[in-house]
């Protein structure tokens, strides 16, 4: 994906969400990974303790990278929350170069989200 065809992509999936969420300013990357974890958990509560909260951005990682086979769903626990495995090493990235690529996989996620949904289901 080119650099421009990012930027639009990444701008469109941070306006959906800040109209979504009512919300006055663009989120940024950790807090639309926070928001994927929540989707991804299907249980929304009023507040997550700090260590849910880096759970449930570990959870949008896992979801994310499994689209590019990193990462494998393997179930849910007792109270309901996903689990994965790492089925391969992830490359050895600079952190610009982590964020693209979660960028990159975000905007997946989001475009699966419309066709399954007939919109954004967040």
């Amino acid at each position: 994906m080119e650099d421009w065809e990012l930027e639009f992509q990444w701008l469109r999936v941070q306006h959906i969400v800040k109209e979504t969420m009512s919300r006055d300013k663009l989120p940024d990357l950790q807090a639309i990974l926070y928001l994927v974890g929540i989707q991804e958990l299907g249980l929304l509560k009023n507040r997550y303790t700090k260590e849910e909260k880096q759970d449930l951005m570990h959870i949008a990682v896992c979801k994310l990278l499994s689209f590019e086979g990193y990462y494998e769903f393997v179930g849910r626990d007792q109270d309901g929350w996903p689990h994965y495995d790492q089925v391969r090493p992830l490359p050895k990235n600079d952190v610009e170069a982590q964020e693209r690529q979660l960028k990159i996989l975000t905007i997946e996620y989001f475009k699966q989200l419309e066709v399954e949904n007939g919109g954004f289901g967040i």
